[in-house]
């Protein structure tokens, strides 16, 4: 019988990261499961006594710079291994430049990039011993180009692509795979924020589902949808900034 496959989800107590918790536990994964609460969780508990020998919850908040390095070693000892790290983490917050809040900016920051940076510097060692490993960090569409009132979110976004873009060439080399994501909106208690219409709303069953596919599927380094919202942000993106910016400012209410 073939071994299952460890993954550590951060970020796995809700939305997306729970319903790809369901999806992995039903096809054949082990689970390390990581939020700041999850131990008093309802949902994550209810997984537990269903798939008790192959889902363990462990308290972590990204945010934090206590005790990185013993939850990696923590979190790599529950099977003794971890074949996959999926980063989930999010923050994100509404602002426009008369409600701007430095505290968060910063925990934007924190949660979508430099927890990121945090883990990863405890548990390359670990990866780089087993001589194997995939990466897949949560990322976001909107990363493609700077959006009104968005920014707080989108920044530390477009940081964590162009950190993996650089990271890619080396990891490769040491046989970890490094995947990003870039998904549109998805209905969730973050998105519950947004006053204006979301266009492509996806449900966070649906994105679980297509990140499964994009994980399971051969290996390419960005993994991205919906087609036509992708579309229209690169196109944006390469457009003279005379009329992008232009174009973007018609969202504003």
């Amino acid at each position: 019988m073939k071994a299952k496959k460890i993954i550590w989800i951060i970020g796995g107590s809700s939305g997306i990261g729970l319903e790809l918790v369901k999806l992995c536990l039903a096809n054949n994964y082990k689970v390390i499961v990581s939020s700041r609460n999850c131990l008093d969780n309802p949902s994550l508990q209810n997984l537990k006594d269903e798939y008790s020998d192959d889902i363990s919850l462990l308290n972590f908040d990204v945010s934090s710079k206590e005790n990185i390095k013993d939850i990696v070693k923590k979190a790599w000892s529950i099977f003794n291994k971890i074949d996959i790290w999926f980063y989930n983490a999010g923050a994100y917050e509404v602002m426009d430049i008369n409600s701007w809040d430095i505290s968060k900016f910063e925990q934007m920051n924190e949660v979508n990039y430099l927890g990121v940076i945090r883990v990863m510097n405890e548990i390359l060692p670990y990866f780089k011993e087993q001589k194997s490993g995939q990466w897949i960090w949560n990322c976001s569409l909107s990363s493609y180009f700077g959006l009104p009132q968005g920014g707080g979110y989108s920044a530390p976004k477009a940081a964590l692509v162009n950190l993996a873009q650089s990271l890619q060439p080396e990891l490769d080399l040491l046989n970890i795979k490094l995947q990003i994501i870039n998904h549109g909106f998805v209905k969730t208690r973050l998105t519950d924020k947004n006053s204006f219409e979301m266009p492509q709303l996806m449900t966070p069953l649906f994105t679980a589902k297509k990140i499964l596919e994009g994980i399971e599927q051969s290996y390419t380094f960005e993994i991205r949808f919906p087609y036509f919202l992708s579309l229209i942000l690169k196109i944006l993106r390469f457009l003279p900034y005379k009329l992008s910016l232009k174009l973007t400012q018609k969202i504003l209410p």
